[in-house]
């Protein structure tokens, strides 16, 4: 028996994924020689989607420029925004709200879920860490992580203007309706691993009670984080609308994001310092994401629940966006199921997803694969049991 020949960008792009699992402390060095080894062979031997050399390279970039430039200012931006609510003290004032108890763990991941569904999922995830940071005395379990991390991604699955994926299924021109049966999915997969999660941080560092000393509230940083927030879900519903398709290749979000922080700067300064750390885990994401747009992946399964069961596995490590591309152009998938399944399965790997590789700004000791699989079991499991549910209930729908 014959195996189909494996290409050698999907060698060189597993090694590189195996690189970041054992060297996650040089995490950003390796995606980059991965990156630097894919781009010179597919410059010496197969070229870019049919066309050699340099203009091919050149052809490549400048149709994937928007993604990377709108992932490059949605996470600088939104590292500076979580610095901003940080400062805010408002943080410090919700362990006055949230029960004392595994109760306030949980509705911490659950405000995360609904954040994500109106706003992006990278935002709600960092917004939601640096509340767990207060709220936990800077303790936070690494389960807990990949919770958040997973609470913003299923937010983001029923909703498209929640995650850029199906955003980019609304731009085709999948209806919103289309999508929003994801939540049968999300919502299942929040229950199964916010619980577990929430216990398993309550026994690590128990949630603040409340305390009538807690510094005031700086209102005018609560200011600014709604108008940046403001700032990018008005470009994310405006340069997305059907008659701004000609012109989504530009980067509203990323450009709104940057134009409400300056605006505002004035009143309040932004905190520059924490850029530094920032751009390592930005940086190291664009190259996994141009990595894997490189991939020679021209066809995808014949469109059905277990294909789109499998690819979220497979976005756990490979890009969601070109996956998401691909089945837009194969057509017949049940889009709901799949924006669950891209969407919620980046969560079972810390780089599997933008709002992982943000969080693990904020949490360095996140960046380990072996880690956030063993403490963050319930994230697996709780895509299977959401995608099995969502399946018994309302079937596979293909659009």
């Amino acid at each position: 028996m014959n195996l189909p020949a494996i290409p050698a960008e999907f060698v060189l792009f597993a090694l590189t994924l195996l690189g970041v699992a054992l060297l996650h402390s040089r995490a950003l060095e390796v995606a980059a020689a991965g990156l630097v080894a894919i781009t010179l062979y597919k410059l010496a031997v197969t070229g870019f989607h049919g066309v050699d050399g340099l203009p091919g390279l050149l052809a490549h970039l400048g149709a994937e420029w928007s993604v990377l430039a709108n992932l490059f200012m949605l996470l600088l931006g939104f590292a500076l925004l979580s610095r901003h609510f940080e400062e805010s003290h408002v943080p410090r004032r919700l362990p006055d709200l949230l029960p004392d108890d595994w109760r306030g763990g949980f509705l911490l991941l659950a405000l995360v879920f609904v954040l994500s569904s109106f706003l992006d999922n990278i935002a709600a995830a960092l917004i939601g860490g640096t509340v767990a940071k207060s709220v936990f005395r800077g303790r936070v379990h690494v389960g807990y992580i990949a919770a958040l991390v997973a609470a913003a991604n299923a937010g983001g699955a029923g909703s498209v203007i929640g995650d850029t994926t199906t955003t980019m299924m609304w731009i085709d021109g999948v209806s919103p309706l289309s999508v929003l049966h994801a939540y049968v999915a999300a919502g299942v997969a929040l229950v199964v691993c916010g619980i577990p999660a929430a216990l398993q941080q309550q026994r690590y560092s128990p949630i603040e009670v409340a305390d009538l000393e807690r510094a005031a509230v700086d209102w005018p940083r609560v200011a600014i984080v709604s108008i940046i927030l403001l700032a990018a879900i008005t470009a994310n519903v405006l340069g997305n609308l059907r008659f701004a398709e000609h012109t989504h290749h530009v980067p509203f979000i990323g450009l709104a994001i940057w134009l409400a922080i300056l605006a505002t700067a004035g009143w309040r300064r932004p905190d520059w310092a924490a850029l530094p750390a920032a751009l390592r885990g930005t940086v190291f994401l664009l190259c996994l994401v141009t990595s894997a747009s490189m991939m020679p992946v021209e066809t995808l399964p014949p469109a059905s629940w277990h294909s789109a069961f499998g690819l979220g596995f497979v976005s756990a490590v490979f890009d969601n966006i070109p996956l998401t591309k691909l089945a837009l152009e194969q057509g017949g998938y049940d889009w709901g199921v799949l924006a669950y399944a891209v969407g919620f399965g980046g969560s079972m790997i810390w780089f599997g997803s933008s709002a992982g590789v943000a969080i693990s700004s904020l949490y360095p000791e996140a960046r380990s694969v072996w880690g956030w699989l063993k403490s963050g079991w319930h994230v697996t499991l709780a895509y299977v049991l959401g995608f099995a549910a969502l399946l018994l209930t309302l079937g596979w729908q293909p659009g």
